[in-house]
């Protein structure tokens, strides 16, 4: 791949995330002043610019083969980004505070594919460790096995006692009562209770009528009942002698 200075001006100023920005202070090769500029760390590259609104950088760090260390210097925060080599260039950079410091300092340090090497290849060392066995299993293959118990006389539903999905057998081994499907059958419901007004019994309809529920009409209701209503109005006019 590459590079030149129309590519990297583009990388520089392009809406691809950036690492790391901030104002820096760098001291400078051939004047031992230091100048503001501002840093913008992509990957393992950091531009830095005049301003911050410039539009082209002054000049590019390719963090490769380096090292990034606390240094003594003129001005306070200051920090060192060392090349291997007698010939190579030690950049002396600043910031303005403490944290500030300690950020870019982490950030510079983790910029490199030598880190990133080093990061990949302890993940898979700890890959292979695990699939190897090496981790050891800190929970049983099979869960214990649990006692079934009975619904007891207190849980009840309707009143129906409430059957549980999980009991399998019955007092003095016996087994439930299956269905074909060979699934348990449930307890036979209760009779149903009629309901009643005090101690006298109210007739159902379905019973004592020759209607079925579904197919009667109010008319037919109206005649069956003022029949009986007839009958004893009848009655209370004859023993009054009206009739």
């Amino acid at each position: 791949m590459k590079l030149n200075e129309r590519s990297l001006a583009f990388y520089a100023t392009c809406d691809s995330p950036a690492d790391n920005t901030g104002f820096l202070y760098k001291k400078g090769e051939r004047h031992t002043a230091y100048h503001r500029r501002w840093f913008v760390l992509k990957g393992n590259m950091l531009f830095y610019f005049e301003d911050r609104d410039s539009r082209e950088p002054v000049g590019v760090i390719i963090l490769e083969g380096c090292t990034v260390e606390l240094c003594e210097a003129a001005e306070e925060f200051a920090f060192a980004i060392r090349f291997a080599g007698a010939r190579s260039r030690t950049y002396i950079l600043a910031a303005d505070s403490q944290p500030a410091m300690e950020a870019w300092v982490k950030a510079l340090s983790r910029a490199s594919f030598d880190y990133m090497r080093l990061v990949v290849r302890e993940l898979e060392q700890q890959l292979e460790q695990m699939r190897s066995g090496g981790r050891r299993r800190t929970e049983p293959l099979v869960p214990p096995r649990r006692e079934r118990s009975l619904p007891s006389s207190s849980s009840k539903e309707n009143g129906c006692a409430v059957w549980s999905q999980e009991s399998s057998g019955l007092p003095n081994g016996t087994l439930p009562r299956t269905s074909h499907e060979g699934a348990p059958r449930p307890p036979p419901l209760p009779p149903r209770r009629k309901p009643s007004l005090g101690n006298s019994p109210i007739p159902l309809l379905a019973s004592e009528t020759p209607f079925t529920p579904g197919t009667t009409t109010f008319s037919q209701l109206h005649d069956w009942y003022g029949q009986e209503i007839l009958a004893l109005r009848r009655e209370w006019l004859e023993s009054r002698g009206q009739l």
